[in-house]
């Protein structure tokens, strides 16, 4: 802080008289903050969160520089981020860009929080988002259910039919598998996975040597190099469809045109734009 002791009393002492009510309990050691001085200190954050905002604002037009944190879905990562996170960084030499992945609620949730700058999330089509953040959506794709090859039903079935073959899928908290799963409930049939993974392309390679079925999104089966090994289920009973979100915060300063880029690269990649 770059200031002596004495001066750090002094000015804590100040604050107290200012606000009338002690900050800290000095009858203990090490000091320890009153339970008043708790609700300040929390008070405390929030205004310096309103004068980054304030800050940033005034500084939209200033070159990009710093930290960009971004949130991308476990099931987009392999696909987006080699692609993004090179053209993030041509275009802004001077940007730092983090990446983190996640669920989307969690992601969803690093924004309210402020510990993102921006993050694309599956969400359904009418999903309410809360004011404090801005979501754009940037397009509807089709969830697909495949099968190995030779393991094709050879006319349109229902999920009765098929169920019982076993999934190969994402861990619990991903929201393809939530979907899916409770379609299954509806119908009082049960969800049998034969095996948990992270990562659409591994978890195609195992669809394809025939360990069960698959639900990925319609790009990117198309982008997958297992594509020519797989076929899709045509199902009569399961034909779900999902939104892919951009989500940021309400002010972003001169983090602006990165998150807009980052949107359009994203767009591209996955053929929305």
């Amino acid at each position: 802080m770059q200031l002596t002791q004495p001066a750090i009393t002094r000015r804590i002492q100040n604050l107290e008289h200012d606000l009338g009510v002690e900050l800290l309990d000095r009858n203990t050691k090490p000091l320890k903050p009153t339970v008043i001085g708790l609700r300040v200190y929390k008070q405390c954050l929030a205004i310096l969160r309103e004068m980054e905002n304030l800050r940033e604002l005034v500084a939209s037009d200033r070159l990009p520089s710093g930290m960009l944190r971004i949130g991308v879905p476990q099931t987009l990562s392999d696909a987006v981020l080699p692609h993004a996170f090179k053209q993030l960084k041509a275009a802004y030499p001077d940007l730092n860009t983090q990446v983190s992945t996640d669920w989307g609620s969690h992601l969803l949730s690093g924004i309210e929080k402020d510990e993102l700058d921006a993050a694309v999330a599956f969400f359904p089509s009418r999903k309410v988002f809360s004011g404090s953040v801005v979501a754009n959506s940037l397009g509807s794709m089709n969830l697909l259910v495949v099968c190995a090859k030779d393991q094709a039903p050879k006319r349109p079935c229902r999920l009765v039919d098929c169920y019982q073959n076993g999934w190969v899928l994402n861990p619990d908290g991903c929201g393809f598998r939530s979907s899916l799963q409770h379609t299954l409930m509806e119908q009082g049939l049960e969800l049998r996975v034969n095996l948990e993974t992270f990562g659409v392309e591994l978890q195609l390679g195992l669809v394809a040597d025939g360990l069960g079925l698959g639900l990925v999104p319609g790009p990117l089966l198309e982008r997958s190099a297992h594509y020519e090994r797989l076929a899709v289920v045509s199902l009569k009973d399961f034909k779900p469809t999902i939104d892919l979100w951009l989500l940021q915060p309400r002010f972003l300063g001169n983090l602006q045109g990165p998150v807009d880029f980052f949107r359009k690269l994203i767009g591209q990649t996955l053929n929305f734009l």
